[in-house]
């Protein structure tokens, strides 16, 4: 039995939001996996754009529980480790 660490990365370098810590706002980039799973997620609100947030992650590490759009989801790990994140723009300062 090989034992893989989980994949918070990828190819490219893009961070998931399996390896985003705890009450950190994150917007999703991309959501990858196969198309039955991706559409799942896509129907769930983790669209491209939306602000999430992790809440919690039970005690073995699966699953987390996210907030977005006023709502809370629970998903897996290796689920979350599809969703593409990039850091949430800063507030405009007024001139």
């Amino acid at each position: 039995m090989v034992l893989r660490a989980p994949a918070f990365e990828s190819d490219s370098g893009a961070p998931s939001l399996a390896g985003t810590p705890l009450r950190t706002p994150v917007t999703i980039s991309s959501v990858g996996g196969e198309r039955g799973f991706r559409r799942r997620l896509l129907e769930l609100g983790l669209l491209p754009g939306t602000q999430v947030e992790i809440i919690r992650v039970a005690p073995l590490g699966d699953p987390m529980e996210i907030s977005l759009r006023g709502s809370r989801l629970s998903i897996r790990r290796e689920e979350a480790a599809q969703v593409r994140i990039k850091p949430v723009d800063p507030p405009a300062r007024p001139a």
